[in-house]
């Protein structure tokens, strides 16, 4: 049997299985609740705004499409088995909690005049059941279908509109609740987590850490609506951490390393004041759970530290002869420190991934600086605490300037920072060098 045959059979293999199970879990479900004495309805104040909107019946439709297609868009086993292992997950867990918190649709459609989308409303009562309702399987699949979709090369942009509409049409066409949309979005993300693809390959770390933003984004949306449902408007404030997430999760799936500090290592007024919850964080956790505040000296005049404080500045000296490499985005260098010093912003994302061409530009230029160092001249890397950011660029610099094997630089590395952390998604990572 050729290889182009057997990746289609596992394709139909793949589809069949997601295809039954959702077929026995959601008829099931609905035929449970159906029975039910009484089914109850939540329906948050703002939805008494939201439009009938007919048309977007068509979108909405194209759920059932795209269910079949995705698959077949797969390029590789893994994806592909990945695919089918959250497809899977969210459709026994959605209908788990259709069980056990049943909800009806409560919103009367209006009356449609267009006889080819009246014709279509007909057909989706007859296959979409009023009471499957949170969390909503539409958004579940949508954000599923697009962690397949994202990777083709031609035709993304529109399918990701076209995701787009059909995530408004669950509202618009008056078939599912807002607590149905944000569960959807919650639970998909949910099996992201558990089931990441390609968890080991560290090129791909940005997106696993993005998709924890995501869902605390989601939920904190959730909390936000709930607590305004019932105590007020208060509860409203949490959509800022909300979007706050949401753009710190998209910035690490672009790897953008200088979303908060600029070139020169400074944050601009406006980024305090809108990721002032994600700055206290850090500067909590740079105060409480830092280890190594004291730098260590792994080779001669190298040194590697969490971001120094005042005191630390009081033991380490610097001066114009010192020089500082600063690979935290998420927190202020020390004043004191740039203004004696000289400063140099390089920054690597918090457990993100660790670019191969930044990286090798990084290693080349602090071992040039160190080859050209005055006589009283030193180096310090740091990051914000000090256990794998910093610890991996001088492990690189070590192994760069003593042409040392790999192993001998970590052994260094380790016996002068005993707070070191390698994950092991960095050991692929180390030994491109």
């Amino acid at each position: 049997m050729d290889e182009k045959r057997l990746k289609i059979q596992q394709k139909l293999y793949a589809l069949l299985l997601c295809s039954v199970v959702f077929t026995v879990v959601y008829n099931y479900t609905a035929w449970h609740i159906s029975a039910l004495p009484e089914v109850p309805s939540f329906v948050f104040d703002f939805e008494k705004y939201i439009p009938f909107i007919p048309w977007t019946i068509i979108p909405y439709m194209t759920s059932g499409l795209f269910f079949y297609l995705v698959f077949f868009l797969c390029t590789n086993k893994e994806q592909l088995k990945v695919l089918t292992q959250r497809m899977l997950f969210v459709t026994i867990i959605a209908g788990i909690s259709f069980l056990l918190f049943p909800l009806k649709f409560s919103l009367q459609k209006p009356d449609i005049e267009n006889f080819i989308l009246r014709y279509s409303f007909q057909f989706l009562k007859t296959f979409d059941s009023p009471f499957n309702q949170a969390p909503s399987l539409h958004i579940s699949y949508a954000l599923i279908f697009w962690s397949v979709f994202r990777t083709l090369q031609k035709g993304r942009t529109f399918l990701l509109l076209l995701l787009i509409l059909l995530g408004f049409s669950t509202l618009t066409t008056y078939q599912h609740h807002g607590i149905d949309i944000i569960t959807g979005a919650i639970l998909s993300h949910i099996s992201f987590i558990i089931f990441p693809y390609r968890k080991k390959d560290f090129q791909y770390r940005n997106f696993h850490v993005a998709n924890f933003y995501f869902l605390s984004a989601w939920m904190f949306i959730l909390t936000a609506l709930l607590l305004n449902q019932f105590s007020g408007q208060p509860g409203l404030i949490l959509l800022w951490p909300a979007l706050m997430n949401f753009c710190i999760g998209y910035h690490y799936q672009k790897d953008n390393t200088y979303f908060l500090k600029d070139r020169n290592g400074n944050i601009s007024w406006i980024k305090k004041i809108f990721y002032f919850p994600y700055l206290l964080m850090y500067r909590i956790f740079w105060r409480l759970l830092r280890k190594n505040k004291t730098p260590v000296e792994p080779v001669s005049r190298i040194y590697i530290s969490s971001k120094p404080d005042q005191e630390t500045l009081k033991y380490f000296k610097a001066d114009k002869n010192t020089f500082v490499y600063d690979l935290s985005p998420e927190i202020e260098e020390n004043l004191l420190l740039k203004e004696q010093a000289n400063y140099f912003f390089r920054p690597i994302l918090d457990i993100g991934t660790f670019d191969l061409e930044r990286t090798q530009s990084l290693i080349t230029e602090i071992s040039r600086t160190h080859r050209h160092l005055p006589e009283d001249g030193k180096i310090l890397i740091h990051c914000t605490m000090g256990f794998t950011r910093s610890s991996v660029i001088g492990i690189l610099v070590i192994k760069n300037i003593l042409s040392l094997p790999l192993e001998g630089a970590i052994t260094i590395m380790k016996t002068s920072n005993k707070h070191i952390i390698i994950h092991s998604y960095l050991q692929d990572f180390l030994k491109k060098f």
